[in-house]
């Protein structure tokens, strides 16, 4: 029984947590955002469970879908089902028992909270199918991500997101797509030889200057939130930080060296903090902003 649960640890990467502040860091955006700074103690507690479910939820059903794919690809041919120490039907079997708890946490919340989790699980349920059919599966995944944000807004409010709430679900669909590209570097040749697709062939040769674009995009759509929602200068001084962070990144991936492109996609946690810390800042400390 240990070493069961042991292998499924790894299933939903426990040992990797950075999925699980990539997806974190937008929520808790949204949170501070639409409570104006005083988040309800249960519904901050709900989300951050929930993201640590669904994120886990999502490796299983990632795992799943690539499952005649990851023994072909050198960073991904020692996951459990790839080196067959969890079965398929068991990684469905840990998808459908977190997804449920999930879903258990949000029936505490409003009803439109709950409608929007069933979106939510739909989204993160495909993603992972996307790369058969579509050159943009980095796109699919940051609306899977970014979903939190309207459901954030939602459970909060009790009210339909604000415009200021999809400019941050553009915003985190913007910032997946940078960040998975990044990823997607590691494995492009892998990626080509097994036939898959991604941005990051996509992009091909100009991949830095797209990534490029699609980070002053991100940027840009947070700049606007700022100054839609009257947010001061602390959370502009974390978008400068977060501007930094990208620089930084560009970087790492100039020579397309595969564990540089992973450094830089890694990065993306210190960028997503620096933009939380500035919205925080902005709350405590109102009078000075």
């Amino acid at each position: 029984m240990w070493e069961r649960l042991i292998q499924y640890a790894l299933l939903i990467r426990l040992d990797r947590p950075i999925g699980i502040f990539l997806l974190l860091w937008p929520t808790l955006w949204a949170l501070w955002i639409a409570s104006e700074g005083r988040p309800d103690p249960l519904i901050f507690f709900v989300f951050v469970l929930g993201v640590i479910l669904m994120r886990s939820a999502g490796c299983a059903i990632n795992d799943f879908a690539d499952r005649e794919l990851d023994p072909h690809v050198e960073r991904t041919r020692n996951r459990p089902i790839a080196s067959g120490k969890v079965s398929p039907l068991e990684a469905l079997g840990v998808f459908a028992v977190l997804s449920l708890a999930a879903l258990g946490l949000v029936v505490l919340m409003n009803r439109l909270t709950v409608y929007f989790a069933f979106a939510g699980i739909v989204l993160a349920a495909t993603y992972p199918f996307m790369k058969r059919y579509h050159s943009l599966p980095q796109v699919h995944l940051g609306a899977a991500f970014g979903w939190s944000i309207p459901m954030a807004f939602v459970a909060q409010t009790g009210k339909l997101p604000t415009q200021e709430g999809w400019l941050l679900f553009i915003a985190t669909i913007l910032w997946a797509t940078v960040y998975d590209t990044m990823y997607g570097m590691v494995d492009r040749n892998d990626d080509i030889e097994v036939g898959v697709k991604s941005t990051a062939i996509l992009f091909g040769d100009y991949d830095r200057h797209l990534i490029g674009l699609v980070q002053t995009l991100m940027l840009v759509a947070l700049l606007l939130v700022g100054v839609r929602q009257g947010l001061g200068i602390y959370y502009y001084l974390g978008l400068a930080a977060a501007a930094g962070f990208s620089l930084y990144q560009q970087y790492l991936i100039h020579d397309r060296l595969p564990e540089n492109c992973l450094r830089a996609f890694k990065n993306n946690h210190y960028l997503g903090m620096v933009i939380f810390a500035g919205i925080v800042a902005h709350y405590l400390i109102i009078p000075s902003a």
